[in-house]
Parts: structure tokens; sequence; C-alpha cells
């Protein structure tokens, strides 16, 4: 749902545009002479753009963290104040997690310690690797840290997701089919084959962290504060961060491999610190149309600023921003997705990435997420600290519906 500021800021920016488009005709009237005040009003109309646009981005991004926070766990009812039905083993395991985060296992019940231990020992022996003494977070906890972690990840809110329930290294087949085409049978015939050749690429299981976060007692013992969503949501952020910026540019050593580093299909830049409209015509023809007709951008925000200057061969410019909520904002007609974990404009960069990212990229994520509470470590400041961990990994699946954009290296 749109806010009612998300939408005065898309009517102020749709006015601002209009402003540009109306002066870009005047000047290019036939015996027009332009004149300062145009000039001034412009570049005032242009910068107008830039900033509602800005704002409109941050408003929007609020607005899904808000959907992902709000929105209730599956299975949630009305059975306590936030609103969780926490009835069966999965509520009992979601209450005494709660109460293990507020005040440790003294809190937990002696059955609902002997629910978390069970937890804790079918996590570590189907992990296939040792257990760094975290307790698996319950469904609801996860949902929305997952959520988060999307929100924060350019690149996984667009790839496919795999979920498996344990870290063993994962053989997974990549393919391009798109050279395979079918054939008319004659009655009475046999049918030829046409193998699909497929290739393996290895999914791990690297573990991330969210980092020590720490909270104090006076807020811990406030029934008031949600802990859950807060930590959920700060292991979130965290991990979503460090996630993003290996599945766009990721080296695939001791880390994901990115799209803009496993990417075999590349168009040169013009220029080193520039971007044409031939060269975006190019890079989108690189891929395959039947891959095209779901492909997208996916740019650094010094792109996004690049490309809002640039016009097509009819004078038309190539960003046209969006003019109602849930209608994004198109570079060629093209929706975008701005990811500055990708690279600046800059000599030699691969500055712009374009395709179908679902059927290009797949990011594997082990389920049980896990959570530490460090009580005695920050007893002193009267404080516990929090630590989540969330072992991804991701590559390239089909090389053939992804292309990047390669900056010139020198002038």
């Amino acid at each position: 749902m749109t806010s009612a500021r998300l939408r005065t800021l898309l009517e102020e920016r749709a006015t601002a545009w209009s402003a540009v488009q109306d002066i870009q005709a005047r000047r290019e009237r036939a015996g027009y002479e332009s004149t300062e005040e145009d000039g001034e009003s412009y570049t005032r109309s242009l910068a107008d753009v830039e900033r509602l646009s800005n704002e409109i981005e941050t408003e929007e991004r609020a607005e899904r963290m808000s959907a992902v926070m709000n929105a209730p766990a599956p299975g949630q009812g009305d059975t306590n104040p936030t609103g969780e039905d926490r009835s069966g083993d999965e509520g009992r395991y979601a209450t005494a997690f709660t109460a293990f985060l507020r005040g440790g296992m003294e809190a937990v019940t002696p059955e609902d310690r002997g629910l978390m231990q069970s937890r804790y020992e079918a996590r570590a022996g189907a992990a296939g690797t040792p257990s760094a003494g975290g307790y698996t977070v319950p469904p609801g906890f996860l949902a929305r840290m997952v959520e988060t972690v999307k929100a924060y990840g350019g690149v996984l809110s667009l790839a496919e997701v795999l979920n498996t329930a344990t870290g063993n290294d994962l053989q997974w087949p990549s393919n391009d089919d798109t050279g395979n085409v079918g054939a008319i049978v004659g009655e009475n015939t046999q049918v030829t084959e046409q193998d699909t050749t497929f290739g393996n690429v290895e999914l791990g299981a690297y573990m991330y962290t969210s980092k020590i976060i720490r909270l104090s007692l006076q807020l811990l013992q406030d029934s008031a504060f949600d802990l859950d969503a807060f930590v959920a949501r700060k292991f979130g952020e965290r991990i979503g961060r460090a996630g993003a910026a290996h599945f766009a540019a990721g080296t695939g050593t001791n880390q994901p491999l990115g799209v803009n580093t496993g990417t075999n299909i590349l168009t040169s830049g013009a220029a080193t610190t520039a971007i044409t409209y031939d060269n975006l015509v190019d890079l989108e023809h690189k891929i395959d149309p039947a891959l095209r007709e779901r492909a997208r951008y996916l740019v650094h925000d010094d792109v996004v600023k690049t490309v809002r200057k640039l016009k097509d061969s009819q004078g038309r410019p190539l960003w046209v921003p969006a003019m109602a909520g849930g209608v994004p904002s198109t570079i060629n007609g093209r929706p975008y997705t701005v990811d500055n974990s990708l690279p600046a404009l800059a000599a030699g960069s691969k500055s712009a990435v374009f395709g179908d990212f679902r059927e290009a990229y797949v990011v594997r994520m082990v389920a049980g997420a896990q959570t530490l509470r460090l009580a005695e470590r920050y007893a002193d400041y009267l404080q516990v600290g929090f630590l989540g961990f969330q072992r991804m990994d991701g590559t390239i699946q089909n090389q053939s519906a992804i292309a990047v954009l390669h900056q010139a290296v020198t002038p």
C-alpha cells in the first residue's frame, strides 16, 4: 500500500519531470532561442527530479522494511500480546526462545529447555560442520530475518533462492538450452535426440555473522520492547549487507561468486567513465530474446545518475521516472535495481549488469539460522551481547541469461 507521503513525492517528481520535458521540447522547436531563464529552470527542475527520486527510493525502501517487520509470521493468531499463536511445539519453542533472549537459559522452564536442547542437537547433527554453540531461531524470527536480508540484497531479491536443510557442499546443474529447438516429425518416423548439456557448479555454505549486537539489561527487561523483531531486523540488516556485496561482486574464492565477477558475456563501454545509448543497446542484445523479456538492469547509483542525462536517437530520455507507486522507473524501457555493491563508473569497471537474474543466478540458503547470547562477556556494562549466523552461497547457473557492461580501461 502506497503511503500518502510517497504519493506526494511521486506527484512532485512527475510535475518536475514534466517541466524538464517542456523545456526540452521548446529547445528542439525550429527557430526557438533558448533563454537564460530556460537554462536556470531546466537545471532547477532536473535537480528536483534527482532529489525527489532519492527521497522516493528511501521511502519505498522504508515501506518494504515496514511490511517485513509488521507482517505476521506464518501461523500467527491472537493468543498473546504480540498476536502470535504459540500453541504446539513450534509455539512452545518460540516462547522459550523469547524467554532465552531476554533472560538466558535460567528464564526458560525445565520442559522447554529440553525442547530447545533437542532442536540444538538436531541442527548440529544435520549441519555437517561443528556447531557454533547457538540455538536455532524459530520460524517467525527466521521469516523476518530472511526478508530483511532480501531487502538489503539487490541480487538476492532477484535471484533463484534454494533452501536446503543442511550445509554440505551441493553439486548444482548449470545449463544453457537456448540453442536447442524442437522439430516437425513425420508419421511413423522416429524422433531424433538432442540432449541438454549440463554443466556443474558447486554451492557451499559460507557462515555469515551479524557480529555482536549489545543491548542493555534495562531494555531486555522492558516487556514493551519487541526484542524478537529488533534482533531479527539487525541480524538481517548486517548479514544482508555482507551477502549483497558478495552476490554482486564476490570473487568466488572463500566467498560467493558474484554476478559481476562470474559473467562471461561482456560488452565494452566506449569510455572509461561514461555510458552511451549505444552501449546499453549492445548490452541488451547480448541476451537471447527469449530471456530478454524478463530482463532488467542491476546498476550502481552512479550509473543511474549518468543514464538520467542520456537520450536515445530520437532525443527521448533513456531514464523514465515512475509516476505511480508500484510502477518502477525504467532505463531504456527496462526496470532496474540499484545495488551499490557493484562498482561505480571508473576505468575498467563492470558498471552495469543486464539479464534475467532468476534464470542466471542461484543463491543457496541453509535452514536453521542461529543465535548466541553472550551474558557474561558484557556483564560489567550491564549489557548482553547477541550474535547471529546464517549460512549462504551463490553462483552463476546460466551464463547466457546475463551480460555485463565493461568500461574501457584507457580513454
